[in-house]
């Protein structure tokens, strides 16, 4: 079953056409990679998805309900949180700090923005935020400065701030970006525990094709803002029009 369905997608920038007839499903509980050279117009698919732009035409539902017209907070209130190329978190507020703000707009409503106020909402707040850090083993970091963390740490802590929100599509713009591969690594096998153990689906734009057939169950390939091919990885690594759309960019 589909949980994000993109039909007939097209965005123009004046004269350059960014997105050309995109149509795109990904299935529910998997984690579906999109991959493509640069100007291949990921980064302008991944906008339309969250509210950033508006395509000129096409649909985009999300679990049956169509997120065009909504504002990026009514799209993340709808279940989807994402993950920017660079890590979007408070560098001077501590780590546990950071994890506490998200959790004020929690999905479900078990916690309210004017809770912060009452002794009793304040304590669920700290708690909810305690149990993430847990789960992103960085309790050991609560008192930190989110500046002072690694790159890796700092994609770690926003991932968990997505997650206190508890979103049913968390989408990933190129998360490894910038990062050592022992941080890479790291991210992979965070995503990975993030998958086998929480009811959620993940889309993710990469250019690391070490990501991308670490993690992906299926991959959609962009090119010139047009699809190219869909498959499962082991197809896509040996597809020619793949490797010729790359142009030696990257090696699949």
């Amino acid at each position: 079953m589909s949980i994000l369905e993109v039909k007939g997608v097209n965005k123009r920038f004046g004269g350059l056409q960014a997105l050309g007839d995109v149509n795109l499903s990904v299935q529910e509980n998997s984690v579906h990679a999109i991959i493509g050279p640069n100007g291949a117009g990921k980064s302008t698919l991944l906008n339309c998805l969250v509210g950033k732009l508006i395509p000129d035409t096409g649909s985009v539902m999300f679990d049956g309900q169509s997120v065009l017209g909504r504002t990026p907070y009514e799209i993340n209130q709808m279940g989807i949180s994402r993950v920017f190329q660079t890590p979007e978190i408070f560098g001077d507020l501590t780590v546990m700090e950071n994890m506490m703000i998200p959790c004020f707009a929690k999905r479900d409503g078990a916690f309210e923005m004017n809770a912060w106020g009452s002794v009793l909402g304040q304590k669920d707040i700290v708690a909810h935020a305690e149990h993430v850090l847990e789960d992103m083993n960085m309790a050991d970091k609560r008192q930190m400065m989110a500046s002072s963390m690694s790159r890796g740490d700092k994609r770690r802590l926003e991932i968990g701030m997505c997650l206190a929100q508890e979103p049913r599509l968390l989408l990933l713009d190129e998360p490894t970006a910038g990062m050592a591969r022992a941080d890479t690594n790291n991210t992979i096998d965070l995503l990975k525990e993030i998958k086998d153990k929480r009811d959620i689906t993940i889309a993710i734009i990469e250019h690391d094709m070490h990501v991308v057939f670490s993690l992906a169950e299926r991959i959609t390939v962009l090119a010139q803002g047009t699809p190219l091919v869909e498959d499962v990885p082991e197809n896509i690594k040996g597809n020619p029009k793949v490797r010729e759309a790359y142009l030696g960019e990257a090696q699949v």
